[in-house]
């Protein structure tokens, strides 16, 4: 067989340089129109502004607006990668940034460093803010909250302020996060060693997220908090009573717990069925020894899965408490009785305790779209990089929903949607004092890009 048989007829003989402004991120343009429609640069100034000493410096609203381009990039976590891309023209075009307003990797470090340990308040306030533009939004009648804790594991990073021993056998931070619909509402940064419940912090926000949701959405509405065992405490649960606002939280599976149910007669047991799996289950009034007060607590064995039945050693058994159907002022807000019913009822219950596990998946989408070892040595301005990388990926999943919703599945992680809507060439022409971004027939097909250009450019902005 002869050589020639192999040789391509579109065969490259030689290389060469272009004059022309490609870039292979074409996609970041979408991004960059939707952050300026959705209006979030004045919210960070009013914020942030008075960090900008010189007025020769950029203004700080364009240095965020890097750094969530870079965060949608992907392309590396290390921050001399701005470097890079300080001259890549391509990219400053796609940004609409000229050269000169390309931040270096130093001044991305000095900006970090410039915020003081007060910052994380003023960080929260924008989640809330950017939280309560989706509720005005969506508008529902009940607000299903979770709070839960990510660890963020960075055991081979080197010796960082704030980095503790955690429940994962790692080193790293432990922030306390609440997430409302796959995205993350608002957040406390904290080091490894802060437990679930550690001080005041979780009833401190239930406090801040009732108010901003009373005070900003609507003072009459149904709000729902979903807790894992870690929050398992009187003073918690009271705190919920106190703000009128209903729990479902997983109990801690004490002797005593045990002892009762094992001798109840097969009679008093119901069955909760969500077609895969059935669960027996049996409800009564609960509370700890030093507790002043009753809770509903429901107790669900699991027993059956598949086509197997369960062994008593086997069956993942759970304890639910709830001040659903106890305290009267958490469902007064109802709109129907028909509604209040559904809240009510038992299987109710034990589904949206089952949805714990579909909550933290946000915390796998987080890392997935950022990381975890954070870059500094110091603990604020690591604090800095995580609340930038939380609002970053708020407004990742807000623009999912609100421009690429008929391209790519609203739940697709952001690896997912980089190879597919980010990562395309582009041309960007200057022309008649205009720029025009020009990409291939096949992107303007199979993406629909011209629609999508449309969309990035009309959201409803976020109401300061």
């Amino acid at each position: 067989m002869t050589k020639n048989v192999f040789k391509s007829k579109c065969k490259i003989n030689c290389i060469g340089v272009t004059n022309d402004t490609l870039t292979g991120r074409g996609g970041m343009s979408l991004f960059v129109k939707y952050l300026n429609s959705v209006e979030i640069y004045p919210l960070l100034q009013e914020y942030f502004g008075d960090i900008r000493k010189s007025k020769k410096g950029l203004p700080v609203w364009n240095i965020f607006k890097q750094i969530f381009c870079w965060f949608y990039d992907g392309t590396s976590r290390h921050l001399n990668s701005f470097d890079q891309l300080k001259v890549d023209e391509g990219y400053a075009s796609v940004i609409e940034n000229s050269r000169e307003e390309m931040v270096s990797s130093h001044q991305i470090k000095r900006f970090y460093k410039s915020f003081f340990w007060v910052c994380g308040g003023s960080f929260r306030k924008i989640l809330r803010k950017m939280f309560i533009w989706r509720l005005k939004r969506e508008n529902p009648e009940v607000i299903e909250l979770t709070l839960d804790t990510m660890v963020m594991d960075n055991d081979e990073a080197q010796k960082r302020y704030g980095v503790q021993p955690t429940y994962k056998k790692v080193k790293g931070f432990q922030p306390l996060q609440a997430i409302w619909k796959g995205k993350i509402v608002d957040a406390i940064f904290r080091g490894g060693k802060k437990h679930s419940n550690h001080g005041n912090s979780v009833v401190n926000m239930m406090r801040d997220l009732v108010q901003a949701i009373r005070k900003e959405y609507c003072e009459r509405v149904t709000i729902i908090v979903r807790l894992d065992s870690g929050f398992f405490d009187e003073k918690v649960l009271r705190e919920c009573d106190k703000l009128g606002i209903g729990f479902i939280c997983t109990g801690k599976m004490y002797k005593g717990v045990k002892e009762y149910v094992g001798v109840q007669p097969e009679s008093r047991w119901d069955v909760y069925s969500n077609r895969n799996q059935d669960w027996k289950y049996l409800e009564f009034g609960y509370r700890c020894e030093s507790w002043k007060k009753f809770y509903r607590a429901i107790y669900t064995r699991l027993s059956y899965e598949g086509e197997q039945r369960l062994l008593d050693f086997a069956r993942p058994d759970n304890i639910i408490i709830t001040n659903i159907g106890v305290n009267p002022k958490v469902l007064v807000n109802c709109s129907t009785k028909l509604e209040e019913r559904r809240l009510v009822a038992t299987e109710t219950i034990i589904e949206s305790h089952h949805m714990r596990g579909a909550d933290e998946l946000p915390h796998r989408g987080l890392k997935d779209f950022g990381f975890e070892e954070l870059p500094f040595k110091r603990f604020v301005p690591n604090s800095v990089v995580y609340y930038c990388m939380l609002i970053s990926f708020f407004l990742f999943e807000t623009y999912k929903e609100d421009v690429l919703k008929e391209v790519i599945p609203i739940g697709s992680y952001a690896t997912t949607v980089r190879r597919k809507v980010l990562d395309f060439a582009s041309k960007v022409i200057d022309t008649g004092r205009r720029l025009i971004l020009k990409v291939t027939w096949a992107v303007m097909d199979t993406l629909r890009f011209d629609i999508l250009w449309q969309r990035s450019q009309t959201p409803i902005p976020i109401v300061i």
